[in-house]
């Protein structure tokens, strides 16, 4: 496989390089994007890693300057810059994955992997709002792209104190995973809608799938639907329709988030941490 990586600092291109070969890797190398867009008209490259800010041209700037031109190859942005209105734009140019620096050397190996490995989407993750406040992307019901889009959210938490940020975190990606995997059945030309709405007081999180919905109390292969002499049941019914052991993520979701609800139909949910003073109790469903 051979990859271009992109950075005007000479001392993160010897030890991205380094890094690469030593996995393998037929790398090349660019001082700024003029002299990457040279090389990339004259050689197939089956990735890119791109910093943001150079002199002369953009990262962002050469990428459109090659889209220009037909097919890109993927795409990782490594970049010191973590401002949410930069890796917004990294989801809109269409980058696979946002590093920043200094990025460890495990995970850039774990995503050039991943970035090489993986199929192509077949519509790309679509950026409706890139206010750091009001974020709303569409993203095909396909497993890639919910764990890419978990990437790019994740990063938006970045300031947060710990224990919120992998709160946060833990449901939005249970839920989104559910929207995919049974809102969307897993039908890549289909869309989940996500919008994360952010104040100071407050993380609030919507997300509606394509599916028909449900109902609570079809669910008995989670523990959700449990009843309260019984907080096992549901386990028995996992093993009746063969279905590995678990269900719990609904019931973790809930006390994950200070209030989780759901439409009437079930097929959009809405989940909200507070950042500053806590209500006095959780809404149930």
């Amino acid at each position: 496989m051979r990859i271009l990586v992109v950075d005007d600092d000479r001392v993160t291109l010897h030890l991205v390089r380094g890094l690469l070969v030593a996995e393998g890797f037929d790398v090349e190398t660019a001082n700024d994007a003029t002299e990457a867009l040279e090389k990339a008209s004259r050689t197939s490259f089956d990735l890119l890693v791109v910093d943001v800010w150079m002199p002369g041209m953009s990262g962002f700037d050469f990428l459109a300057r090659l889209r220009s031109k037909g097919p890109t190859p993927r795409v990782l942005i490594l970049t010191a810059d973590d401002a949410p209105e930069t890796m917004l734009r990294a989801v809109g140019e269409q980058a696979y994955r946002y590093l920043s620096k200094p990025v460890e050397p495990r995970e850039l190996v774990e995503a050039v992997n991943a970035a090489l490995e993986s199929p192509p989407l077949p519509r790309p993750i679509e950026v409706l709002s890139a206010r750091p406040e009001w974020v709303e992307l569409l993203v095909p019901c396909d497993i890639e792209a919910a764990e890419r889009t978990r990437n790019f959210m994740s990063q938006l938490d970045a300031e947060l104190p710990d224990d919120v940020r992998e709160s946060v975190g833990a449901a939005f990606h249970e839920l989104l995973r559910n929207a995919v995997e049974w809102g969307g059945k897993l039908d890549p030309t289909a869309s989940v809608r996500i919008a994360c709405i952010r104040s100071p007081r407050m993380i609030l999180y919507r997300i509606s799938d394509p599916g028909q919905g449900f109902h609570f109390e079809e669910l008995r292969h989670a523990a959700v639907s449990n009843p309260d002499d019984q907080p096992l049941q549901h386990l028995e019914e996992r093993e009746k329709l063969g279905m590995r052991a678990g269900g719990y993520g609904l019931m973790l979701t809930r006390s994950l988030v200070d209030e989780l609800l759901f439409n009437e139909k079930q097929n959009e949910v809405l989940f909200v941490k507070y950042l500053e003073g806590r209500p006095a109790s959780k809404s149930g469903q």
